[in-house]
Parts: structure tokens; C-alpha cells; sequence
């Protein structure tokens, strides 16, 4: 752990490990003794099959505080930033056929996922890896399991072991005292960053992508980016909007991505209004994003009921760096707060201008994109041209 986050205040504590058994279908994601951490430090894998019942040791304290405000003065130089949904295309995940160690985080999530997870991100079908559920083992939609958003959870994390395996990667890695993800994004940064283990971060990103589908399936919700506005233009262009529907088709900007690119969110007869009326605010255009879903709005409130009790059930750390929150563009410490914020993640905008604005004002020097695509080094272009950023794909 980095000297900034072991300042935080450990009170005394008595700690008693018992064993907790579950089934793997209805697991609770915590913390096994075999989790994969990521970090400055070289690791090592182990592969271990899953039975029917799994069992970890869960570890209680009494109390544990740490200053939420320990990265407030953060001083960014070198940045990993995470890709959200979307991002995934077919062919991804070829590069890490050549290192072991990003092979085998495929291997783990099979395991908890239930599929072959390489095959998939390799050969598609497009429609496959696109879609926000798929049926398990047979495919017969008896259960439900997300893919779009594991796969670029688990791909942007085997990028960063592509890195390590390179010449001078692992001092790369090293250097890096910053992160942040769009959206989905974040919780890889955070497993990036030690706040809980891959393995965790995986279940949750599960956890979510189901309860989203659930709650889309409701509410039939869209998104659609709208080019060429700033913000207030569209803020006026969804207050419009507003005027002519009622509550479940209301709309709202669910991502600040930079000056000209924002996404609404919201019911699809808003959508449909939004479209119409764009070109009367003289947007340059819309474009209709492949999101069956109102992401990042009220619309998404029926989520918190799953996602939250299953937050509190796992284990959280102080991140070993500052991981920049979607929801306030701010980094957090305290891993209660941090719980807490990717609560309010799934109703809330994403602030990802203000994240990378605040990152370049702090002197920030380097960037990496790691993952598939280069919509992040696309942004961070199009707000500073001069800013150097690689992308590092698996």
C-alpha cells in the first residue's frame, strides 16, 4: 500500500475467522484467500476449480476508520484510466492469448461466470458480446448472466498484466498514482487500485449488470449521445423534453464526457422527444447508443435493492492510490464512503469531464487508456490536444 493510504487510523480490533459455505448462484461476493490483487508489486496466479459450495474466510473487526479526505491533495503525474460499457468489440482479448497471467483472470472468471468467457471476447458472435444478458450453460435464459460490461471489466484488467509482461511495464505500473474509470470504469480502477479483490469486483459487476436488466426490462429506457451542445444547451434541450412527458419518460444527461459530447438518459418516449428536438437546438447530431437501459438516472433506483446489501457484504480496502468517483469527481479513502458512492453511482450522472479536468489542472503528464477501444484518449484529446496518452488493448 502506498504511504499516502497506510496514514489511514486502524483502531484495535479482534478479529474471528469462521468459515461461511454458499452456492455459487446465489454467492455474496467475499473475499477468498485466493483473490488476485493488482498493484505495483509482482503476483503470482493460482487456478482453482469451484464445487457447488464454496467456502472463504470472512474476517470481522470491530472497528476500523480511515480519513475519507486522505487523497484530497492528490498530485497526479501518471494516470490509468478504465473504459465502461460499450467499449467491447469482437477480437478483444486476442493479445492476451500471450501472457499467461492475463489468461489466467479469463480462467477466473469462467469459473464464477459459468462460460468461456476468451471465446466469447475472441470470436463473438458480435451479437453475443454486445448484449446485456445472456442465458447461462445452455443458453435456455433460465438465468441471466450480463456480458458486455464482465467483459470489459475483465479485459481492461488483462491489459494491465500485458503491460506488466512488457519491457519497463512493471516501472510503468509502479508509477502510477492515479485512477479512474468511466461508468463500469470505476470498478476497475478500483480493483486496480487494491480496493477489493478481482475476483469481488467481478461478482459485483455481475450483481449489477442483472439488476440493471431487471430494472431496464421495467422502465424500457434508451440513451443517446448528443453532439456538437455544451451542456447547458442540453440541460435546456432536456428541460424541454420534460415539459411533454411524464415522470417515467423523463429524461436527463447521464454522462458528461467533454464540450460536445453528452449522454441522455432517460424513458424512451423522452428519448424519442430528445432526438426530434436536437436539431432545433442545433445540435450537430444524435446518435442512439445500443443501451436497452435509462443508466445513470432515477429510473435505475429498483438496482439499489440488490446491489446494496451485497456492497456492505464485501470487502473493501483504502485504495493503494486516489480512484476519481464517477458521482463527485473526487477521490475517496474510506471504503464505507466508497461503498456508499457506488450506490449512488447507478442514479447519478457521470462527471467524467470534471474528473479529467481536474486531473490537467493538477499537472497531470501521462495517461494510459487500458482496454479495448480509445474513447477515453479520444476525450482527453478533444479537452487537451498536447496531453500524451497510449492506449494499451488486450
Amino acid at each position: 500500500m502506498s504511504s499516502m493510504a497506510s496514514s489511514s487510523l486502524m483502531l484495535s480490533s479482534v478479529s474471528l475467522n469462521h468459515q461461511v459455505h454458499f452456492d455459487d448462484h446465489n454467492a455474496s461476493p467475499l473475499k477468498s484467500s485466493s483473490s488476485v490483487c493488482f498493484g505495483g508489486l509482482n503476483h503470482g496466479f493460482r487456478r482453482h476449480n469451484l464445487g457447488k459450495s464454496t467456502s472463504v474466510s470472512v474476517r470481522f473487526t470491530t472497528a476500523t476508520k480511515t480519513n475519507d479526505a486522505l487523497f484530497a491533495d492528490y498530485k497526479p503525474t501518471t494516470a490509468f484510466l478504465f473504459p465502461g460499457q460499450g467499449a467491447q468489440t469482437v477480437g478483444m482479448g486476442h493479445e492476451a492469448l500471450k501472457v499467461p497471467a492475463a489468461v489466467e483472470l479469463y480462467y477466473k472468471a469462467n469459473e464464477i461466470l459459468g462460460f468461456d468467457m476468451l471465446d466469447v471476447c475472441i470470436n463473438g458472435p458480435k451479437e453475443k458480446l454486445d448484449s446485456f444478458i445472456m442465458s447461462q450453460a445452455s443458453f435456455d435464459y433460465k438465468s441471466i448472466i450480463p456480458i458486455c460490461d464482465p467483459s470489459v471489466y475483465v479485459t481492461s484488467l488483462a491489459a494491465v498484466e500485458i503491460l506488466r509482461a512488457r519491457d519497463g511495464g512493471q516501472q510503468i505500473i509502479d508509477s502510477v498514482d492515479v485512477t479512474c474509470g468511466l461508468s463500469l470504469g470505476e470498478y476497475t480502477a478500483l480493483a486496480f487500485a487494491g480496493a477489493f479483490s478481482f475476483e469481488d469486483g467481478l461478482k459485483l459487476v455481475k450483481l449489477r449488470g442483472e439488476a440493471m436488466q431487471k430494472a431496464a426490462d421495467a422502465t424500457k429506457g434508451a440513451m443517446v449521445s448528443i453532439i456538437g451542445l455544451d451542456s447547458d444547451d442540453v440541460k435546456q434541450l432536456c428541460d424541454a423534453t420534460n415539459e411533454e412527458v411524464e415522470e417515467p419518460d423523463k429524461v436527463q444527461i447521464a454522462n458528461f464526457l467533454c464540450d460536445g459530447n453528452y449522454t441522455v438518459s432517460g424513458g424512451m418516449k423522452g428519448i424519442e422527444i430528445v432526438e426530434a428536438k436536437a436539431k432545433l437546438f442545433k445540435a450537430r447530431r444524435t446518435v442512439r447508443l445500443g443501451v436497452a437501459a435509462a443508466a445513470h438516472t432515477k429510473l435505475m433506483s429498483p438496482v439499489l435493492s440488490q446491489l446494496e446489501p451485497t456492497l456492505s457484504a464485501t470487502e473493501f480496502k483504502t485504495p493503494r492510490i486516489p480512484v476519481v468517483s464517477n458521482v463527485d469527481a473526487q477521490p475517496h479513502a474510506d471504503p464505507e464512503t466508497i461503498k456508499k458512492i457506488l450506490a449512488r453511482h447507478v442514479t447519478s450522472p457521470v462527471q467524467w469531464e470534471s474528473t479529467m479536468k481536474t486531473l490537467l489542472s493538477r499537472e497531470l503528464a501521462k495517461s494510459y487508456e487500458l482496454g479495448p477501444g480509445k474513447v477515453l484518449a479520444g476525450i482527453l484529446k478533444r479537452m487537451d490536444k498536447a496531453s500524451p496518452i497510449e492506449n494499451i488493448s488486450a
